[in-house]
Order: C-alpha cells, then sequence, then structure tokens
C-alpha cells in the first residue's frame, strides 16, 4: 500500500509539474510571442499604407495578411494548451469554449449537455478531467471516422459523470498497438485515479466508443 502510494504521489507530482510549465507555456505565446507579432504587424500595416509602388504595396499586404493568420494560429494553440476560462470560469465552460475551437479545426460536430446543479471542482481536478477530455476527443478525431460525438455532464451531489459518446467505427479495447486509440487509454485511467475517480470504456466495431468518467465531489470549504 505503501508503494502504490509513493507512486501515485510521484505521478501526481510529474502532472502537477508538467500542467505548471503548460500553463506557463501557454501564458508566453499569448502574452509575450503575441504581443510582439501584433507589433509587428502594426508596422507592417503602417509600411503598407505608404507604400507608393505597387508590387511593395501587394507583398506587404501577403506578409501582414500571413502574421494575422499566425497570431490567430498562436492564440488557438495557447487556448488548447490551457484555456484561460478552466481557471477563471470553471470545467463546463471552458469544455464548451474548447469543443468550439475542436469543431472548427477537425470539422467534428460535438453535442454537449449538463444535468443537474454544477458545484466547485477543484483546480488540480478541473485540469486533470480537462485533460482526460481532451484526449478522449483527439481520438475520435484520429480514429473514430465520424462527425459527430456526444459529451453528457451529470453532477449530483457527491459526483460528477462524464460520458462522451461518438459514432464511429469502434475499435477492439484490448488492442496494444501504439497506433492504436487503446495507447492513450492508460494515461486517461491513471489522471482519473489521482483524483480518486475512475475512467471505463467500452467499444464495439461498426458501432463507436464510449468513455465514461466519474469525480467525487467534496464540498467547499
Amino acid at each position: 500500500m505503501d508503494v502504490l502510494n509513493s507512486k501515485q504521489q510521484i505521478s501526481s507530482y510529474i502532472i502537477n509539474s508538467q500542467e505548471e510549465e503548460i500553463k506557463r507555456i501557454a501564458l508566453e505565446l499569448h502574452e509575450g510571442v503575441g504581443q510582439n507579432l501584433y507589433s509587428i504587424l502594426t508596422g507592417l500595416q503602417f509600411i503598407e499604407a505608404g507604400a507608393k509602388e505597387p508590387e511593395m504595396k501587394n507583398y506587404v499586404l501577403e506578409m501582414s495578411q500571413l502574421i494575422e493568420k499566425t497570431i490567430q494560429e498562436i492564440r488557438l494553440l495557447s487556448v488548447e494548451l490551457h484555456p484561460p476560462t478552466l481557471t477563471t470560469l470553471g470545467l463546463l465552460p471552458a469544455m464548451k469554449s474548447y469543443i468550439k475551437l475542436y469543431t472548427s479545426t477537425f470539422g467534428i460536430l460535438v453535442d454537449l449537455e449538463s444535468s443537474g446543479k454544477e458545484k466547485w471542482i477543484s483546480e488540480k481536478n478541473r485540469i486533470t478531467v480537462f485533460r482526460v477530455c481532451q484526449e478522449a476527443l483527439a481520438n475520435i478525431a484520429k480514429y473514430a471516422d465520424t462527425s459527430n460525438a456526444k459529451i453528457n455532464f451529470i453532477w449530483s451531489e457527491s459526483e460528477l459523470i462524464i460520458s462522451i459518446d461518438d459514432f464511429g467505427k469502434g475499435f477492439q479495447p484490448d488492442e496494444t498497438d501504439s497506433n492504436h486509440p487503446s495507447s492513450g487509454l492508460a494515461a486517461m485511467k491513471e489522471r482519473m485515479l489521482l483524483t480518486g475517480g475512475q475512467c471505463h470504456i467500452s467499444s464495439k466495431i461498426g458501432e463507436g466508443t464510449s468513455i465514461v468518467l466519474s469525480l467525487p465531489l467534496v464540498s467547499r470549504e
């Protein structure tokens, strides 16, 4: 039991350290790199306005458009790494925000429903559950070959249940190929175990995959 607790403590420390670093990188991308690129864009727009030669004007315009596209990509990457709403507004708003990004990126429509009264979740557990949902959605985009998915949040006084269902081609859960969707399940299960929760998966060829997460809820003191 002591060995198991030690392993869980080490895993928790590693994951928390990774999340802090991810948060730092996301902030630097948004506040540092993003702001620098915006300053460059402003300068290019100033040059474009004063350019006389049509070729030069068109060239600067193309560079401005490329910088604008890069700024947008950095903003999207920053949100994907660590959504600001996850810290400020909570898990459900962060998932809604991420799903918009996910749909625009992969073209997969995700129906998100929530029943019951939303409860407070610690930031550590918010991040954990968000990452597991993020991984589940990534697997759907990579392997499911579907255009639709559904996420359902069910809140009770003592527990949050999240079901993530796709309607894709499914797979054999006992497969161990590193390029198989089951390859990331161990990490998802371990993350949930560190919260005191669980992660269950079921899948059938031709019928799709279902992932069910359970998270114990503790009253906020």
